[in-house]
């Protein structure tokens, strides 16, 4: 039996096989009624990895030349003000999968244990190794244990700066959203009264 290739099923396949499976440009859900850049929405979308590469940049850089976790971090939580800024709290939820709290409390987690860890060897509190690699071709690595501490404050930074944006900016969003429902309701009663009783 021959059964026809152009049946609904197939139609809807073939037709969405070119279609991409996540948005990349635009933002996912936005509020109904606010107004949107294109053209800001699509650069800081370009913008944002870059500027993440340049915050974990510092974050390693920090041993030797200016940076650090903390300045690291603080460039990180830029990147997530610039999303915060281009779509609201929709784009900065797309943007991180997880709370902020448990971002805060890994940082915190995590530079505690490396803070406390040289105590368990006899040595003093955040007392610091330099690790040394020999790879092929890049010739001597270094790594201080610091960066590990480094790496808990730039977590601890990053969640800091999405808890104020999803605390503070959700206050200010709402704020916004009431003012539009009463200019709203002022025009429609405008209206009503300009008509008169029918």
């Amino acid at each position: 039996m021959n059964q026809d290739a152009d049946t609904p099923a197939e139609q809807g396949l073939w037709g969405q096989w070119d279609q991409p499976a996540q948005r990349w440009l635009l933002a996912g859900q936005t509020r109904h009624g606010w107004r949107r850049s294109l053209l800001l929405e699509v650069s800081i979308r370009i913008l944002f990895p870059t500027v993440l590469v340049v915050s974990i940049y510092l974050l390693f850089a920090g041993h030797h030349d200016a940076g650090g976790g903390f300045s690291g971090g603080l460039v990180a939580g830029l990147a997530f003000v610039l999303r915060y800024v281009a779509g609201g709290s929709e784009e900065l939820a797309a943007a991180v999968r997880i709370s902020p709290p448990v971002v805060m409390g890994a940082g915190l987690s995590l530079a505690v244990l490396t803070a406390l860890t040289p105590v368990a060897f006899g040595g003093p509190v955040l007392s610091s190794e330099i690790w040394t690699a020999h790879p092929p071709l890049l010739g001597e690595l270094e790594l201080p244990s610091s960066v590990v501490f480094d790496a808990g404050i730039y977590l601890l930074v990053t969640g800091a700066v999405l808890e104020l944006l999803r605390t503070l900016g959700a206050g200010i969003e709402t704020r916004e959203l009431e003012e539009q429902v009463r200019e709203t309701r002022r025009d429609g009663d405008q209206r009503a009264e300009e008509e008169g009783p029918r």
